[in-house]
């Protein structure tokens, strides 16, 4: 079970209008894994600013499973969950999305089309582009089933 803490200085500010958005290259994608049992996993999308200056962020990215090394889309795109609200990021402050992965095994192999998967292609609120995040697993090809969930990043 994840707590909240007291605010500290890397906790994201609340947002104002002057602030510019977040964009693709003002950020910087990553993973890591957090907690895993009966079939499923738990982790969080993390991302930094990398740019010189603060950004509002908010709302949703877009998850999904990629393999084949080329980047192609394994099964369906991870199912958005909860609310979300606008948040300014500082220079070198990290947002993170909590991800929920239901493991292939958990479905038929008929059904599931088992296939191996490189990583995410993890989307930036708001944007078009994508950045490829290493994470190795096994995935569906059948679009029809949802291994992925994700929270708003916060």
């Amino acid at each position: 079970m994840r707590t909240e803490s007291s605010a500290s200085s890397s906790d994201p500010a609340p947002a104002d209008r002057k602030t510019p958005k977040c964009t693709n290259t003002d950020l910087k994608a990553g993973y890591r894994a957090t907690d895993a049992g009966a079939g499923s996993r738990f982790g969080e999308i993390t991302l930094t600013n990398v740019s010189g200056h603060a950004c509002a962020l908010g709302g949703f990215g877009g998850l999904s499973y990629v393999g084949g090394g080329d980047g192609a889309q394994v099964g369906a795109p991870a199912a958005r969950e909860g609310k979300w609200r606008t948040v300014i990021m500082k220079p070198g402050q990290v947002a993170v999305s909590e991800v929920s992965e239901s493991t292939a095994e958990n479905y038929p192999a008929s059904a599931c089309k088992p296939t191996e998967v490189d990583g995410f292609r993890v989307y930036v609120p708001d944007s078009y582009d994508s950045q490829f995040v290493r994470h190795e697993t096994t995935g569906c090809a059948d679009k029809n089933v949802s291994l992925l969930s994700h929270h708003a990043f916060h």
